[in-house]
């Protein structure tokens, strides 16, 4: 395939996934998933964690970011740039076209309980993705113990996510360092 529709295809595929998804980056992730790695394999799927985890722990949306790394790895600059502009650009129409209406549309009952379905399905969404990478992820103890951590630092005190994604990096790559120091001997 030439980069040309190679831009048109990851354009078309992530502006189909950023039009027909509600609830963020996030809820995109099942669909960015079996799209670029189960249906049209333009990366591995035991890449796509590791998109993730760099998605996540850079500035910015996950879904932008994801979409940026797989348009980098699936055909360079112009991919990137494709396949971000095509997430991005469902967002802001409807953002754009709903901004004059949503007002006026909330005031009827039928469509504020439609935004209440809609997120409790985005919910769904969000955990089937949690539940995806989970079952990727590494299963010991040292792990759970290491989520579980990192879960509760976020959930009771201030600390920024990023210093908990760092943290987490250091001291799994300070583990992997004694585990290999202890193997050597």
């Amino acid at each position: 395939m030439n980069k040309f529709k190679m831009c048109l295809s990851l354009f078309g595929t992530f502006f189909k996934i950023g039009a027909f998804t509600i609830g963020g980056g996030y809820a995109m992730l099942p669909l960015i998933q079996r799209e670029v790695a189960e249906k049209r394999k333009w990366i591995e799927e035991s890449t796509m964690l590791d998109i993730v985890a760099i998605a996540e722990s850079t500035p910015g949306p996950i879904a932008i970011n994801t979409a940026t790394f797989v348009g980098t790895r699936a055909c360079g600059f112009w991919g990137a740039f494709s396949a971000t502009l095509g997430t991005v650009m469902p967002s802001f129409i409807i953002i754009t076209a709903l901004s004059f209406v949503l007002e006026k549309l909330l005031q009827y009952e039928p469509v504020a309980f439609a935004f209440t379905g809609i997120r409790a399905g985005v919910i769904a969404l969000i955990v089937k993705a949690l539940y995806g990478m989970a079952k990727q992820c590494p299963k010991n103890l040292f792990s759970a113990i290491l989520a579980v951590a990192a879960f509760a630092v976020v959930l009771f005190t201030g600390v920024n996510v990023l210093f908990v994604i760092i943290g987490g990096a250091l001291i799994g790559l300070a583990t992997a360092l004694l585990v290999g120091e202890r193997s050597s001997k």
